[in-house]
């Protein structure tokens, strides 16, 4: 593996946890290190972190709120 590779791992706690939890992933960054970028999406997919999951979120948070708060005016 890359020193440079190395680096990005260890700058990013989620990357190292995502690579505890995916072991196969130390073998395919060792053999290719342009999989750098699909490894990244699979984490972000897997621990809910997209743009659209957040968004998502948000909405399911407000929907929420809104819900408690009409509750609350009855």
């Amino acid at each position: 593996m890359t020193l440079d590779l190395q680096f990005k791992l260890k700058s990013n706690p989620l990357f190292i946890k995502y690579l505890h939890e995916n072991s196969h992933w130390y073998k395919t960054l060792n053999r290719d290190p342009n999989m750098f970028n699909i490894f990244i999406e699979e984490m972000k997919t897997n621990y809910k972190l997209k743009t659209s999951d957040k968004i998502n979120k948000a909405l399911s948070t407000f929907e929420m709120v809104s819900a408690i708060i009409s509750s609350l005016n009855s």
